[in-house]
């Protein structure tokens, strides 16, 4: 992972340990270190770009057709989410599935990109800008490659990214909320330790003292179970810096 490498050598800390946890550019950004957030950027778009760059290379020598390169690609970025010497703990992959991308075609790469930079304009939020890349890429790799191997390859791909993406941390708070949402029919009482056993135990937005905080700002106010509730929400997104 060139998050973990390049914090190593610019003696940043380990992009696991903050922001959204996930070690890639976004998240390094996050140190306010734009240097490192570049090279991590550009080294792991090399890790897809190059693999199929090099498949390419030797393509007629080895009988390798669309399919065969668009597999090549599809294994770095395996290797780019499953990194075996990081303990199998990787990026969301967004970065080398561009490279890859790219080096299928360059036109193929750019329209992908322009999907990206159409939803990241609307919503500010890059991993909806991915997402929503990552739903079109298999239709513009048809729509302007046409073979059917190469654009089973990129749907796998893009699958996965997906798949990243709904285990995001806004993903997985909208759905820890919906959840003590339907517990308040217990009442305050009833939702209260499952919100510290989610928030603070499971995923760590927040710590003990905090949640504690939380509980005191919600006995001091009316709407308690609401005022302890947003106070989770916010602090957790603030943590996280779950919108970038």
């Amino acid at each position: 992972s060139f998050a973990v490498i390049v914090s190593r050598a610019m003696g940043l800390p380990d992009p696991h340990s903050y922001g959204s946890g996930n070690p890639g550019a976004t998240n390094v950004m996050r140190t306010g270190n734009r240097k490192a957030a570049v090279l991590t950027l550009v080294g792991d778009a090399l890790k897809g770009l190059v693999v199929v760059l090099v498949a390419r290379a030797v393509a007629d020598r080895f009988g390798f057709d669309a399919a065969d390169i668009a597999a090549a690609g599809l294994a770095a970025f395996l290797g780019h989410l499953y990194p075996v010497f990081f303990g199998f703990k990787g990026g969301k992959g967004v970065a080398t599935a561009a490279g890859v991308l790219f080096g299928l075609s360059g036109w193929l790469g750019l329209a992908v990109l322009g999907c990206w930079a159409g939803a990241f304009a609307i919503t500010r939020i890059s991993s909806v800008g991915a997402l929503t890349a990552a739903v079109a890429a298999p239709l513009v790799t048809w729509f302007l490659r046409g073979s059917a191997g190469e654009t089973g390859f990129v749907a796998v791909m893009a699958a996965l990214l997906v798949w990243q993406g709904l285990h995001g941390v806004l993903p997985t708070m909208g759905l820890f909320f919906t959840q003590a949402a339907l517990l308040t029919f217990g009442g305050a009482y009833a939702v209260l330790p499952f919100v510290y056993q989610g928030a603070v135990v499971q995923h760590g937005w927040l710590s003990g003292p905090q949640m504690i905080d939380g509980l005191a700002l919600g006995e001091t106010t009316p709407g308690p179970l609401i005022m302890a509730v947003a106070f989770v929400g916010f602090l957790g997104g603030w943590h996280t810096e779950v919108l970038g």
